[in-house]
């Protein structure tokens, strides 16, 4: 059911610019005019620009640029990711909200962070996180085998490069996590797992984009290697836009995922791989491993040739280049 602030929201957006009654607004949605006032204050507080004129009634002027619900569910093309949507201006970390609420959450359930202060990426590495970057986490509850969990990082990685691709980024994935344009690191995916023995109950799926943000929001030690939408193209992208055409292509690549073989994906994936053929060293929990990328198997695994011949089977671990 949609708030009476949603509602207000849509019907200004209706009315295109013209003005509309606070006492017709109150008889629409059923409330009085003194309750629509408040919700008119509210919107102004958050940065909706709206003007009122006597006899005439209020008149939406902006709308803020902010990854508010509202505005992302306006023109959201999925039926269940983003169906419900949790926004936070500032939080800790947008994966571990959404671990507190999976547990009841409908599947699908997306958290929204403006900033994040704690964010982090694989094998708990900071993530920096400032305002203008699109962060948030995608609740999943996929009937699949825990072994199979991997899977979904590529799947979505794959979503975030079609996703960038439409604005004309040569967007590639590098294995297992990252997004890369032009050779730069410019969104990461956390997968976060909650199982009993092989029984998966919820994923978390967080992804970060770096897009309006500047480089010097970045750590020193990692702007060599990042960068962000805004500096590939020069010019500051609709986040709002973005997320919703993200979440679409999460959907249709989830779908997919559910109910065809997962080497179709795969093909796409490796289409559009920036690490195979690259010297790497892979770090495991246990052990570290160098060679030369040479494929990415049906299942997602990364084929590494290592230095004495052998073609060894990764399945998880962090990957580096050793020669750009």
């Amino acid at each position: 059911m949609k708030s009476k602030r949603s509602e207000i929201i849509n019907a200004f957006k209706a009315a295109n610019g013209k003005a509309i009654s606070g006492e017709e607004l109150g008889k629409e949605l059923g409330i009085s005019r003194t309750m629509v006032c408040k919700y008119i204050k509210g919107l102004k507080d958050d940065g909706y620009e709206i003007s009122s004129a006597p006899k005439k009634g209020y008149v939406l002027k902006s709308v803020p640029k902010l990854l508010y619900p509202e505005e992302i569910l306006s023109g959201l093309k999925t039926t269940l990711f983003g169906k419900n949507i949790h926004y936070y201006d500032e939080a800790g970390s947008s994966n571990d909200i959404a671990k507190k609420l999976a547990p009841t959450a409908e599947e699908g359930t997306i958290v929204v962070v403006e900033q994040q202060t704690g964010g982090r990426a694989r094998q708990g590495r900071q993530w920096a996180s400032p305002k203008g970057g699109i962060w948030f986490s995608t609740i999943l509850k996929p009937r699949i085998a825990l072994s199979a969990a991997s899977r979904l990082t590529l799947t979505f990685g794959l979503s975030v490069a079609k996703t960038m691709r439409q604005y004309g980024f040569d967007a590639k994935i590098k294995w297992p996590n990252d997004v890369l344009i032009n050779g730069k690191k410019v969104s990461g995916i956390l997968t976060e797992v909650e199982a009993e023995i092989d029984t998966i109950e919820f994923v978390v799926i967080g992804i970060g984009i770096n897009a309006n943000m500047s480089l010097k929001d970045i750590p020193e030690d990692l702007r060599e290697n990042s960068t962000t939408l805004r500096d590939e193209c020069g010019k500051s992208v609709d986040r709002v836009e973005f997320l919703q055409k993200l979440l679409f292509e999460m959907e249709q690549e989830y779908i997919r995922f559910s109910t065809r073989p997962f080497s179709e994906i795969m093909e796409e994936i490796v289409a559009l791989s920036d690490t195979i053929g690259r010297e790497v060293t892979v770090n495991m929990p246990n052990r570290i491993v160098e060679g030369t990328v040479v494929g990415i198997s049906k299942t997602g695994a990364l084929l590494l040739r290592k230095n004495d011949g052998d073609i060894e089977e990764i399945i998880a671990g962090r990957c580096m280049y050793t020669k750009k």
